[in-house]
């Protein structure tokens, strides 16, 4: 194997079967690219401007946005080019690069979950607590250890991926270079790869999902046993579990369709792989914005004040 020569240049070959209809995908992913966009930057600006937002609950829901606001920029841009100019081609460097950065941010969001959790159970379980749990001293023992985790896992599975020969094909059939889309182009064994790539799933977002959701029963048990009223507690306990079972899924689909050979069309593959990443960025900032009532109602009294603006200069 040493002797073949492997390929540096790669072309993003998703939803090729569409053929004449491909560049109509444009238009829905261009509109959730705008929706993200526009949705996350509000946010933020929202609770950057606002002083009575600088708390740690407001302030992981920033993070979530800017991880929100981050990630589709690494994959849509080039995306939106290939469907509407058939710009399809990539360096082996840059499919590597985008695939870090994409699968990096994107371990944020189920940790950013996770991160937030943890703050609804000191505020819940222990309030008389939760200023001092909550110091960024003290909180930073829970937000280190994932970030390395993060950062190790990610560089693992990317540094294994580029290590391999791709001697057959260099047509990946994704819209960016999803991990298991490049490796199943390799002529090697991909064998530690695969297993890599699955442990990097369980230890990631499953792990997560878990301990949200320990938290979250934990959360409720004190509710209901001290007979306080936690209507407003478990309905952003609820919320939080639902966008998680929902984002696990997809990511699951997304990576055992590529493990598990079940005649699953490479469409649908696609499809979900970029539902994992694209989902949560546009409706995120909905689900923590504007259903949380202090955010939503800084965000009315902003757009009222630029339709103010907007009057008064048109007068």
């Amino acid at each position: 194997m040493d002797n073949v020569s492997s390929h540096k240049h790669f072309i993003l070959d998703g939803f090729h079967k569409l053929g004449v209809l491909r560049p109509v995908l444009f238009i829905p992913f261009f509109i959730m690219f705008i929706v993200s966009l526009s949705a996350n930057s509000l946010l933020l600006y929202v609770v950057i401007s606002q002083r009575s937002l600088h708390s740690p609950m407001y302030i992981l829901i920033a993070g979530m946005s800017c991880v929100d606001l981050s990630l589709p920029l690494f994959f849509v841009p080039n995306m939106l080019l290939s469907f509407l100019f058939d710009w399809r081609g990539i360096s082996l460097s840059g499919c590597l690069v985008q695939m870090y950065f994409i699968h990096f941010l994107g371990a944020f969001q189920s940790t950013l979950l996770l991160w937030m959790s943890l703050d609804r159970y000191f505020a819940i379980c222990t309030p008389l607590y939760y200023h001092e749990r909550m110091a960024l001293h003290r909180f930073l023992k829970f937000v280190i250890p994932l970030v390395i985790r993060n950062v190790f896992i990610v560089s693992v599975v990317v540094a294994l991926a580029g290590r391999l020969p791709f001697c057959f094909r260099n047509v990946i059939d994704h819209c960016f270079c999803e991990h298991m889309a490049l490796v199943e182009l390799a002529c090697g064994s991909t064998a530690i790869n695969s297993l890599v790539g699955l442990i990097s799933v369980f230890l990631i977002p499953v792990v997560d999902f878990f301990l949200i959701t320990t938290s979250y029963i934990v959360i409720f048990s004190s509710v209901l046993s001290s007979g306080r009223s936690g209507v407003k507690a478990l309905h952003t306990c609820v919320t939080h579990i639902v966008v998680m079972g929902v984002t696990l899924t997809i990511v699951l689909t997304a990576f055992l369709s590529y493990r598990i050979r079940n005649g699953l069309p490479a469409a649908v593959r696609v499809f979900f792989s970029i539902m994992y990443l694209f989902f949560p960025s546009c409706f995120n900032p909905i689900i923590y914005g504007i259903r949380t009532t202090e955010i939503r109602q800084h965000i009315l009294k902003t757009l009222t004040c630029c339709r103010f603006v907007q009057i008064v200069n048109y007068s």
